[in-house]
């Protein structure tokens, strides 16, 4: 019976939950007794006179009251008990997350949650009418007790030593504790590759390299790049692939090298072997996947002027270009006079990603070379050799210079040349080649990438790459009215009108000239000759036939390995009679060995330095004369 005086039916007493589910600092089970009201008003008489207890020696005695430990509580004030219960723990929960110095594990403070829990059940048992142990017979086999065992629930049904104490299944209710799950089968194996955001926000891309990005989506099952000593060390190891796909993952992010690789590689003397090489397969997949390099080769006759123009961005830097390529290639006939001036406004113009690797003259030609900084120590050394093709050697203005030097294992020859000029000289202009072709000695110190193909006379078939470009001065084969005439009636870019009298074009068919060697479609008005400062053909005495003079050809060993991006003028330079005439290429790489000469990353670091300090100066004469403006502007908006 209850202390409100509600009328109730008795249970037998139940054992604590087992072990796992004792209080943590004692650890034997707790056994108490407890009463299961039920509402019973026909037997309230027979049930007061009928409480008993058992004592040790398992005799019955009589029920003594006992004056309770704590002070009684109502109904209500339990039901707060418990709610207070469940929020100590909560919040003790809630503590144990937010603090910082917190170091127990969950299986602790779970213990420490369930004693508090018992703790505070056993004093709501105290606060109760003390529990009996077992019932007397009479009482157990009343009839109301025999009507009501027929309406037992599974769990009440169970033997008392099996029933858990009721209080206590309530509170535990709201801590379960889930079983480990076991999995059914084995786990899936890791993949190589995985998404990381913190290495996706560690790996973002500075303005001036976004357009990697679009490069990295392209290929985004790129395998990984690999170390230049031994591949074997990332077979087994697990990459983000957000950071492989960014340009400052590819090009900063190193992978470990073996000190047994460190003792025994010496690159400058190089291994004969493939496998290993700076030059190789495993370095070359490491920066170019697809195993091609960007080429920009211009050629411009500057007319020997003076003044340079004021931006050569138009020339090296076009605006419909996507991305800028790996090797620019410029060469000038009949070259300003002072030529390092011209070379520190091209490495003003390419700015800190680019360093000249090489630069060579003969006379007014003017050839030089540069190269991504990055990609210098794959560079071998370079060599170059000059030809003049006029009877007095000393006389340098007609003639050819070229450059050689080998990128991975691919060797590239530039030549720049200056033929005989005049409309009907197409005879000289074919000796001009031949002798070129015969006399440049190159390569002298750099091996021959493929000696069976190469031939004594023609310096053009000892590399594998070679680009031939200049003012060669072939003409239109067409009077000066018809050739306007055609140029007004030619629409769009369709230029094949023009080409069928083109000199050049008709001695390439023929053979006897440029052997082995292509040309891209032309879609560009004749590039000779200009009345300076506009777009205007000559105009002067001469009225000399508007011509392609100037040409950008290519030739190499095998098959479809150069690929044509743009072939077109550039009509913004107007300084000159001649307008430039750039060519955007894709080249086929192929992997190499360490026998032959590297550069060892030089170059030209003096003009290096002084072309990036008149950019930063150009660029900070820029920013005042915006500030002035802006300033200036507001001061009359306020008058």
């Amino acid at each position: 019976m209850t202390e409100n005086g509600e009328d109730s039916c008795h249970h037998q007493s139940c054992e604590a939950p087992d072990k796992g589910d004792s209080v943590v600092n004692d650890r034997r089970p707790l056994k108490t007794l407890l009463v299961d009201t039920q509402p019973c008003k026909e037997h309230n008489d027979a049930l007061k006179l009928s409480q008993t207890a058992r004592n040790t020696d398992g005799e019955i005695i009589s029920y003594q009251a006992q004056p309770p430990s704590l002070p009684r509580l109502s109904k209500g004030s339990k039901s707060g008990s418990l709610e207070s219960v469940r929020t100590r723990s909560l919040r003790n929960r809630h503590e144990s997350l937010s603090d910082p110095s917190e170091n127990s594990s969950s299986t602790d403070s779970l213990k420490e949650d369930q004693a508090v829990v018992l703790r505070d059940a056993a004093t709501l048992r105290n606060d109760q009418v003390s529990a009996v142990g077992r019932l007397p017979a009479a009482t157990s086999g009343s009839p109301v007790f025999r009507d009501r065992g027929s309406s037992l629930s599974e769990y009440e049904r169970r033997p008392h030593s099996q029933q858990s104490d009721p209080i206590e299944h309530r509170v535990r209710a709201t801590k379960l504790r889930l079983s480990p799950v076991q999995p059914s089968g084995p786990l899936p194996a890791l993949e190589r590759s995985f998404a990381s955001a913190t290495l996706r926000l560690a790996n973002r891309l500075d303005r001036d390299c976004l357009d990697y990005v679009a490069l990295a989506k392209e290929k985004p099952g790129e395998r990984l790049h690999r170390n230049l000593s031994d591949s074997r060390l990332l077979e087994n190891m697990g990459s983000d692939s957000t950071s492989v796909n960014s340009m400052r993952s590819t090009y900063s992010v190193l992978s470990p090298i073996r000190p047994q690789d460190v003792r025994n590689r010496s690159f400058l003397e190089g291994s004969v072997l493939g496998s290993g090489a700076l030059l190789g397969a495993e370095e070359l997949d490491r920066y170019f996947p697809e195993r091609r390099v960007g080429i920009y080769v211009a050629t411009w006759n500057m007319q020997g002027e003076k003044g340079l123009p004021a931006n050569l961005d138009d020339l090296l830097l076009p605006t419909d270009s996507e991305f800028a390529q790996d090797f620019y290639i410029i060469g000038v006939q009949e070259g300003c006079p002072d030529r390092r001036e011209w070379e520190i406004r091209l490495q003003e113009t390419l700015g800190p990603y680019y360093v000249m690797l090489y630069a060579a003259s003969h006379g007014v030609l003017y050839l030089t070379v540069f190269v991504r900084r990055d990609l210098i120590w794959f560079c071998s050394e370079v060599e170059h050799a000059t030809v003049t093709t006029r009877i007095i050697s000393q006389i340098k203005t007609k003639g050819a210079v070229g450059i050689g030097f080998t990128f991975f294992g691919t060797s590239f020859l530039f030549i720049t040349s200056h033929f005989t000029s005049g409309d009907a000289k197409v005879y000289e202009r074919i000796l001009d080649y031949n002798k070129i072709v015969e006399a440049l000695a190159l390569p002298k110190g750099l091996p021959d990438t493929n000696p069976y193909r190469s031939t004594a006379s023609d310096v053009t078939t000892r590399f594998d790459q070679v680009f031939w470009f200049g003012d060669f001065n072939f003409r239109l084969s067409k009077d000066r009215v018809d050739v306007e005439s055609i140029i007004n009636q030619t629409a769009g870019d369709n230029m094949g009108p023009l080409l069928e009298h083109d000199q050049l074009s008709k001695e390439m068919k023929d053979g006897s000239i440029f052997k082995g060697f292509q040309e891209a479609q032309i879609h560009f008005r004749p590039t000779y000759k200009f009345d300076i400062g506009c777009d205007i053909y000559d105009t002067t005495s001469k009225q000399r036939t508007p011509s392609y003079t100037d040409r950008i050809l290519f030739r190499n060993r095998q098959a479809d390995d150069i690929k044509v991006v743009k072939y077109t003028s550039c009509s913004n330079i107007k300084t000159s009679d001649h307008r430039p005439v750039v060519g955007v290429f894709q080249v086929k790489l192929r992997p190499g060995r360490d026998n032959i000469p590297l550069g060892a990353g030089q170059f030209d670091r003096s003009l290096y330095l002084e072309g990036i300090r008149r950019r930063i100066t150009r660029e900070l004469k820029r920013r005042e004369a915006r500030k002035n403006q802006s300033s200036s502007s507001s001061i009359c908006a306020i008058s």
